[in-house]
């Protein structure tokens, strides 16, 4: 069973950008953005060491941890630099202009 939570309006997202949302329950906020005109969802915590992704940085599809640098493509959530870690990409809902997300 999937717990679906509200994160965001669309109109909060902005393609090339990470915009991290608070979401009631959960202890990091999720990180939605689009990437080659895709809707894109994932936890704001990097797999390597819990490092806050919001302060990292989107090049070309790959968000970049702030932390070590650990490049994660958000079309597929691998690592760049390390074949074992994934970013979880969370399934997105659209409901009118609310955007949910599958956390489970």
């Amino acid at each position: 069973m999937a717990l679906r939570v509200r994160v965001c309006k669309l109109a909060d997202v902005v393609p090339d950008e990470l915009r991290a949302f608070a979401v009631r329950g959960v202890t990091w906020p999720v990180i939605v953005t689009y990437v080659d005109g895709a809707l894109v969802a994932v936890p704001g915590v990097c797999p390597h060491e819990d490092v806050a992704l919001a302060d990292g940085y989107l090049f070309d599809g790959t968000l970049v941890c702030p932390g070590h640098a650990y490049g994660f493509d958000l079309r597929t959530g691998r690592c760049k630099h390390d074949p074992e870690l994934e970013l979880r990409r969370y399934p997105i809902t659209l409901i009118g202009d609310d955007l949910w997300v599958d956390l489970l």
